[in-house]
């Protein structure tokens, strides 16, 4: 018996040695869903928990693929560390869903493995088909399902070089432009046993940052001191943090220089700076004025039919990925884009600006330009404060709750936006300042927050910074993110989030986007109900939290000003004890919400 058990502890197999690369690559964490091609991935992890205490990847069990990609994104994110996502064959990647395409669009570095249906059928490996469900989940190329997505795919096909597959995944996930990557691998060849080995890790590096020329950056420093409106817009600079510094110091060395951010998936300015123009999704009166303008890991940073800069505006573009290399249709009218590391770049103009001596002497004339942001800034916040009122019959809207949320909250707090069609009132009443605490999803995936804030938890609490993690979600946006599974999740491993749903009743993006091209149509004289939009009445968001969490979770709603005040420090200490909190927020009043009162019903 003791040589048999020696014997299965001795097994070194290619899914043993593929933990172990994760391992050796920083990878910290697997955020799993498992199924019959795994019993050598899951011998392997009994045997890493086993004997590799401490130098193992922490395994999370996730009920729900988009919730496990969520989390790992999220933890990238914040992090800039890759982790793990370990799913099911076809159905398992395909159960991913839309969360391929937002850590494709958010560009963050996360590893997929799926398994694959095994390719023998008579036992004449380990591994061999044993099970109905293998031929049913045979398919021609699984890749194909995630592919347009990832930096890079690729299949195990021997445990022999499994870590240099694994090492070369994850040079593609950290390379800029970041992003997902797919490895896959049949149960035959994660059954193989091998000899151990360990690569040199230092041969195993991502591409290092890109900097600019010394002539282009002469031509853009030159441009932004000629300007008399110069402008920044960026929309993902600041997922490195020292990217946000950069960009400080440029705009305190070419004072009257302004930044708009645009698309949110990071704070990429602080918002109490005089030169913030705040997050605008690509309309701005600032776009339409500005005669030079840096756009700078963007996306889209203006919306040609919504709103354009002038023929004559000096364009610049600097991106991590300036073509859109996934993206069918993009172009702006830049004279000039080079693909760059935006905080290297920031660095490299203000430090040319400020050794020149030409270009010193005329940004030390823009005193009065500098004064002009500071009262435009002022005047700016002051607007932003007056939304923030409950009305006369003591509702609320989202801009009063946004801030009452930022009052309750710890100073450090990092906010998880999934506030769709909300975004911007948001935006303007945290005025997120401090690097990293304000995360976007970044693609058009909705449900990303829901994991996405437990995997921002988990990173934060991780490497021993513990901060507070507030997600803020849209109500149909809560429902696309599987609450089922992140609130089991967040109390089976202990992750504490505060989530405020907003309710409004339903969908109000498909109507904004019905305005945009039919602002006199059919369907703008008729209500959410007609347009197939509306939830009234609404579900119990919060009951649904709690049961998921098997009532072990700080439940409420919130229908008038005075409640969402008695409330939110409630909900804000029960996340400081450890425990999950769920506040449905009744914007605008309780009329067809779940919790409103005898008026619940009534749409």
């Amino acid at each position: 018996m003791k040589t048999w058990l020696m014997q299965l502890h001795n097994r070194y197999t290619t899914s043993f040695a593929f933990f172990e690369a994760l391992w050796e690559a920083g990878v910290t964490h697997c955020f799993v869903n498992l199924g019959s091609d795994h019993p050598s991935i899951i011998e392997a992890i009994v045997k890493g928990q086993s004997e590799k205490k401490g130098q193992f990847p922490r395994i999370i069990t996730c009920p729900n693929e988009m919730v496990a990609l969520s989390m790992a994104d999220g933890y990238a994110r914040l992090t800039s560390k890759p982790q793990c996502v370990i799913v099911h064959v076809d159905v398992g990647t395909q159960g991913l869903g839309a969360a391929v395409h937002n850590a494709s669009c958010g560009r963050a570095p996360v590893l997929i493995f799926a398994g694959l249906s095994p390719y023998t059928i008579d036992g004449e490996v380990r591994g061999s088909r044993t099970e109905y469900i293998h031929w049913i989940q045979d398919v021609p190329d699984q890749k194909q399902i995630v592919n347009q997505y990832c930096r890079y795919t690729g299949e195990i096909k021997t445990g022999r070089n499994v870590k240099q597959i694994v090492r070369r995944a994850l040079q593609f996930a950290t390379s800029s432009p970041c992003g997902p990557v797919y490895l896959y691998g049949a149960r035959e060849p994660m059954e193989e046993e091998i000899e151990p080995y360990k690569l040199n890790d230092n041969e195993w590096n991502a591409v290092g940052p890109a900097a600019l020329t010394v002539e282009v950056v002469r031509t853009i420093a030159e441009a932004l001191v000629e300007a008399k409106e110069p402008l920044v817009i960026t929309g993902y600079c600041g997922r490195n943090h020292d990217a946000v510094k950069e960009l400080v110091r440029l705009v305190e060395t070419v004072k009257g220089l302004r930044v708009l951010e645009t698309g949110g998936s990071d704070m990429c300015f602080p918002a109490d700076h005089r030169a913030s123009l705040g997050l605008r999704y690509g309309v701005d009166e600032s776009i339409k004025s500005a005669d030079v303008i840096l756009v700078v890991d963007c996306d889209v940073p203006w919306i040609p039919t919504q709103c354009r800069p002038s023929k004559e505006a000096r364009i610049f573009h600097v991106d991590a990925d300036p073509l859109k290399q996934q993206m069918p249709v993009f172009y702006i009218p830049a004279e000039g884009r080079w693909k760059a590391d935006s905080g290297t770049v920031f660095k490299q103009l203000h430090e040319y600006i400020s050794n020149d001596h030409a270009l010193t002497k005329t940004v030390d004339t823009y005193e009065e330009r500098w004064k002009a942001l500071a009262d435009a800034h002022a005047k700016r916040l002051s607007i932003i404060r007056d939304l923030a009122k409950p009305g006369s019959d003591g509702n609320y809207n989202v801009s009063y709750l946004t801030a009452a949320v930022r009052k309750a909250v710890p100073a450090d707090t990092i906010f998880a936006i999934e506030a769709v069609t909300n975004t911007a009132f948001v935006a303007d009443q945290i005025q997120a300042s401090l690097p990293g605490s304000w995360i976007n999803c970044g693609g058009g995936g909705l449900g990303w927050s829901g994991g996405g804030a437990l995997g921002i938890k988990l990173a934060t609490d991780t490497i021993g910074d513990k901060k507070f993690v507030c997600q803020i979600v849209g109500d149909g946006t809560f429902l696309f993110s599987v609450p089922g599974s992140v609130y089991w999740i967040a109390q089976r491993y202990k992750i504490p989030i505060l989530t405020i749903v907003l309710n409004n009743k339903g969908w109000n993006a498909p109507r904004k986007s019905l305005l945009l091209v039919h602002p006199d149509g059919l369907g703008s004289k008729v209500s959410n109900e007609e347009l197939n939009i509306s939830f009234v009445p609404t579900p119990d968001y919060a009951g649904i939290a709690k049961a998921a969490a098997g009532g072990n979770l700080w439940a409420e709603h919130a229908s008038t000003a005075e409640q969402l005040n008695e409330l939110l420090p409630k909900a804000v200490e029960a996340v400081k004890s450890g425990i999950s909190a769920v506040l449905d927020a009744h914007l605008d009043g309780p009329q067809g919400k779940y919790g409103g009162g005898k008026s619940a019903l009534v749409g």
